[in-house]
């Protein structure tokens, strides 16, 4: 059985392309990947009280509202090329909530869905946060804010679902990494 390497592996064959995605082919494998960027970030933001920050978003895909961490695309457009994944993290939190976090931590990097596209999702925990503004997003973008505290949130996601939204798994996977990980080296 032929397996291949990063060394012996064949060349992809561009099907379309658009400003944000690209549909490639490999022998006989579809995929999608961004044209500018194999990698993007969420962000697990904890205030000092304690309070998760969670945003929400009608998603075109899915035609539903999504409940979500915090997230972007690295260096996707022209002004964040060779932006740091650290900076593209706190970047994306302050855009979209209006929190700047005083101490950023990566807690992992995995693939996005590994049988659909080649990016990899870098999941940040953020603390020591501090509000400059609203949040909201930008250009179209129309993000609603929300501040759960930690204790309450199974019960406000279930209630989210509930009312017909969309939970990305990006909020329990961060949440499980945040509290399992062993203490960072001093």
């Amino acid at each position: 059985m032929f397996l291949p390497s990063i060394d012996n592996m064949p060349t992809s064959e561009k099907l379309y392309e658009t400003r944000w995605l690209r549909l490639e082919r490999i022998g006989t494998w579809d995929f999608v990947r961004r044209p500018h960027s194999d990698a993007c970030v969420g962000i697990l933001a904890i205030t000092p009280n304690d309070e998760v920050v969670l945003i929400e978003q009608f998603r075109i895909p899915p035609q539903r509202q999504v409940i979500e961490i915090p997230a972007g695309i690295v260096g996707d457009e022209e002004e964040h090329h060779g932006e740091s994944l650290a900076d593209t993290a706190a970047r994306e939190l302050l855009e979209e909530t209006g929190y700047r976090a005083g101490n950023i931590q990566q807690l992992i990097a995995s693939p996005t869905s590994a049988g659909m596209t080649p990016e990899i999702t870098h999941l940040f925990l953020a603390t020591n946060l501090v509000r400059e503004h609203q949040g909201g997003g930008v250009g179209c973008e129309n993000i609603i804010v929300h501040h759960v505290p930690r204790a309450e949130l199974p019960q406000w996601l279930a209630a989210q679902e509930a009312a017909g939204k969309l939970v990305d798994f990006k909020i329990h996977a961060s949440l499980w990494l945040a509290t399992n990980l062993p203490p960072s080296p001093a």
